[in-house]
């Protein structure tokens, strides 16, 4: 199973943001640089299961969140993701109904 990197490293920046820490905070906390923590918040590059687990705990998010369909091959992954990116633009949540025409 190939991991999408990119969706890890959204949902943890969205989980660094959501307790107010800063990639310059979040790095010190893990020894990191903050150019390691950005690339793998923009999921240019792959994070270890240890160090994923580390950044999941620091940030009090479960691993099983941050790897929930993430995989191209699993039959929600597409619409979770989509749901995902609409959830961070204002005034589109609910506004949007599956199937059908207009």
């Amino acid at each position: 199973m190939k991991l999408n990197y990119s969706i890890i490293g959204m949902r943890l920046k969205q989980a660094r943001i959501n307790k107010n820490i800063t990639q310059e905070k979040l790095a010190e906390m893990l020894d990191l640089s903050v150019a390691y923590i950005s690339r793998v918040e923009r999921g240019s590059t792959e994070i270890s299961l240890k160090r994923l687990v580390e950044v999941c705990d620091l940030l009090e998010v479960s691993l099983s969140y941050v790897l929930e369909d993430i995989s191209p091959t699993s039959s929600s992954y597409l619409n979770k993701a989509f749901t995902e990116l609409l959830e961070t633009f204002p005034g589109t949540q609910g506004s949007l109904r599956t199937g059908g025409g207009m």
